[in-house]
């Protein structure tokens, strides 16, 4: 059965009937966008400038262009290399009202898949909030040393001011340049920034976009279970297992572990960020899912196998992030050792 949002994808990628038959409602996008910025520069809504540099890892497009694992991967270098790092989220498909910290043991349903899964990959302090202005401060308050923030998601957040914007898109590209509902975009592209905001472009897909940074995604080799448990992919290669999704781009998925040599029995797609509630693991095959999905799924299947994405940015994307990460850090007070 095809969904309304599979529909949707679809037009969104080309100016066909579809697209044409919204484009008219695309001016009221262009009317609430500009008047966003308007009450922004002209002081009616204030904008928060922390003391540390604040990267925004997100997109123009709507769907899953692959920014979390971006997330991870960023803070994961970062604090290697000595940083301190904190990271902010919206707490998507949780049920928590204001700003707070994520714990390790904090419930998924009330903070949200991703935001747990950063906190339980990290080990940095993650927070999160709708504000993310206020949850960034909040960071800040309970750890004081912090010397970099990084939001998941927000590039149209304008109440807080970041530094350094990482654009990341897939194969779509802008789909059909087209604003919501007509098109996939956010925003219109060129996005219009301040002149002191560093803008960085990233593609995880198999194409580049305009100057963009490839990030390097496959699966993980291996596949771990709610017991802490391992497995090697190759150990399913020779009978079907069953694979599920609760991702905006859950094919890309499924593609990866047939890619892999798997061969799948059913594939079960739910909408993103689903709290899978619902769902009960069938009796015979094994089950594999994402990360995303396990940190929902392992309190009551830990039998469950999920398979990290492994993401590793370019090498040529750090020679031009790093600069601006110890120029910023240097400005505000904040160099390491």
């Amino acid at each position: 059965m095809v969904t309304l949002s599979q529909v949707l994808l679809a037009a969104w990628q080309k100016r066909g009937p579809i697209a044409m038959c919204l484009w008219p409602l695309t001016l009221l996008s262009r009317l609430y966008l500009l008047w966003q910025a308007t009450r922004y520069a002209l002081g009616w809504v204030s904008v928060t400038r922390l003391t540390v540099p604040v990267v925004v890892v997100g997109n123009v497009v709507v769907g899953g262009t692959g920014k979390t694992p971006i997330v991870m991967h960023i803070a994961e270098h970062l604090f290697q290399l000595g940083y301190k790092v904190g990271v902010i989220a919206r707490g998507v498909g949780g049920l928590q009202q204001g700003c707070t910290e994520v714990r390790q043991d904090s419930l998924v349903s009330l903070v949200g898949d991703e935001a747990l899964l950063l906190k339980q990959r990290l080990g940095v302090p993650v927070f999160i909030g709708k504000a993310r202005a206020q949850a960034a401060l909040l960071l800040m308050k309970q750890y004081p040393d912090t010397q970099i923030i990084i939001s998941d998601d927000g590039l149209q957040h304008r109440a807080l001011h970041h530094d350094i914007a990482v654009c990341v898109f897939d194969d779509r590209g802008l789909g059909n340049g087209f604003l919501l509902p007509a098109g996939p975009l956010r925003e219109s592209w060129p996005r219009h920034i301040n002149q002191n905001v560093v803008q960085i472009k990233v593609h995880t897909g198999q194409h580049s976009f305009e100057d963009s940074f490839p990030a390097l995604r496959q699966l993980s080799p291996q596949a771990v279970n709610g017991r802490g448990e391992l497995s090697d992919l190759d150990t399913w290669q020779h009978q079907q297992v069953d694979a599920l999704a609760a991702i905006a781009q859950p094919h890309t998925f499924f593609a990866a572990l047939q890619a892999a040599g798997l061969s799948l029995g059913a594939k079960q797609v739910f909408p993103d960020h689903d709290s899978l509630q619902a769902w009960t693991p069938p009796s015979q095959r094994h089950v594999l899912c994402t990360e995303k999905d396990a940190v929902k799924l392992w309190a009551r299947y830990p039998e469950v196998w999920a398979v990290p994405l492994q993401c590793e940015l370019s090498a040529t994307f750090w020679l031009t992030f790093l600069p601006h990460i110890q120029r910023l850090s240097l400005h505000d007070g904040h160099q390491i050792a």
